[in-house]
């Protein structure tokens, strides 16, 4: 199967670009994954 790539939106390009230089976001970002792992590991203990 081939996939076709999407247009960039070049506004959303550099929102990104400044958002990956913020050590803050970044930190967030990590923690979010963490967390999302974690409760999906808790969750397949569980069943």
């Amino acid at each position: 199967m081939v996939r076709i790539a999407k247009r960039s939106d070049p506004r959303k390009l550099e929102e990104l670009k400044k958002k990956i230089q913020d050590e803050v976001y970044i930190q967030n970002a990590i923690q979010r994954i963490a967390q999302t792992l974690t409760n999906q590991l808790v969750r397949e203990e569980k069943e």
